[in-house]
C-alpha cells in the first residue's frame, strides 16, 4: 500500500500533463488576440524547442515564447541534427489547413493552372510514369536547394519542372542552362555545386521569364514548391513531406494526412 501511495503522484502528474500543455496554448493563444486585436491567430501549438510556440495564421506562421508576445518571430525552425526542415515540414504535413495559391487570370476559380504554365523554360525530371506533376523554383548555389533535389530524385512516378532562379548570381544557372548536357550539368551541380565541365556555349536562357513566373506566383525563397493543387510551400522538404502533398493534390486528403504522421522516410536576398 505504501509503494502505490508513492507512485500515485507520479501517475497523477502524468495523466494531467497533456491538460496543462493544452491551457498553456490557449492562454497563449488568448494573450496574442488580446496583444495584437487587428492581426487574426488560428492557433498555438509546440515546438522541439522547450518555452517555443509556433503560432499560425492562416497559411503563415511565427514564433513566440511564452510570456513575451510582444515579439513574434518570423522565418524557419531548421533541425541541424537531422538536418530538416521543422517548419516547411510541420505545413506539409497537414498542420496547418493551407489555402490554394491565387493568381489573377489564371484558372476560372482563381487557382494556379499548372497546364498554362510553360514547361519549356523548365529543366524536367522524370521518375517513373511521369504522371503526377510538382514545380519546383531552385537557385543551384543555394544550399537547402541541393537537400531538396536529393529527396525529389526518390519520388516515384512524378514529373518536376525545376524553374531556376538567379538569386544567388546568374553564372551557375546560365552555365547550367547553356550546357550541352542541360540534365547531367544540373545533376552535378545539385550534387556538388560544381560548375558545369567545359567551356560555357552562349544561349538565350529563361531565367528573365522565370524571375517574372515567380513574381507572379508570389515566389519569394527558393526553394519553393508548387503541387497540382495551387498549393505552395517553401522550404527543404522530405520526400515523405512532398509524397503527402503530392497525394493531397491528388484529392488523396486521408493518405497524405496518413503520410505525414508516418515519420517515414533561403529567402532571396
Amino acid at each position: 500500500m505504501t509503494v502505490r501511495i508513492k507512485w500515485l503522484p507520479l501517475v497523477l502528474a502524468a495523466a494531467l500533463q497533456p491538460a496543462m500543455a493544452g491551457r498553456t496554448e490557449d492562454a497563449l493563444l488568448a494573450s496574442l488576440r488580446q496583444a495584437h486585436p487587428a492581426t487574426r491567430f488560428d492557433r498555438v501549438a509546440p515546438t522541439p524547442v522547450p518555452g517555443l510556440y509556433e503560432v499560425w495564421m492562416g497559411e503563415n506562421v511565427a514564433y513566440v515564447r511564452r510570456g513575451h508576445v510582444r515579439y513574434l518571430v518570423f522565418g524557419h525552425l531548421f533541425d541541424t541534427r537531422r538536418m530538416q526542415d521543422v517548419t516547411a515540414s510541420r505545413k506539409a504535413g497537414g498542420i496547418a489547413r493551407q489555402t490554394p495559391l491565387v493568381v489573377d487570370g489564371s484558372a476560372s476559380d482563381g487557382a494556379v493552372d499548372l497546364p498554362t504554365i510553360p514547361v519549356e523554360d523548365a529543366i524536367a525530371l522524370v521518375r517513373g510514369t511521369g504522371a503526377r506533376r510538382l514545380l519546383v523554383f531552385t537557385d543551384p548555389a543555394c544550399a537547402y536547394c541541393r537537400q531538396l533535389d536529393a529527396a525529389l530524385r526518390r519520388l516515384r512516378d512524378v514529373t518536376v519542372l525545376h524553374y531556376l532562379l538567379p538569386y544567388q548570381g546568374r553564372q551557375l544557372p546560365e552555365a547550367i542552362w547553356c550546357a550541352q548536357d542541360r540534365d547531367a550539368a544540373y545533376a552535378r551541380a545539385m550534387a556538388d555545386g560544381a560548375m558545369p565541365a567545359g567551356p560555357a556555349q552562349p544561349c538565350a536562357s529563361p531565367l528573365e521569364r522565370n524571375l517574372a513566373l515567380a513574381a507572379r506566383l508570389g515566389v519569394q525563397a527558393t526553394p519553393t514548391l508548387v503541387f497540382a493543387d495551387g498549393r505552395r510551400i517553401a522550404g527543404a522538404l522530405g520526400s515523405d513531406d512532398i509524397e503527402a502533398g503530392l497525394a493531397r493534390a491528388a484529392g488523396g486528403i486521408d493518405q497524405a494526412d496518413s503520410l505525414a504522421r508516418s515519420g517515414h522516410g533561403t529567402h532571396r536576398q
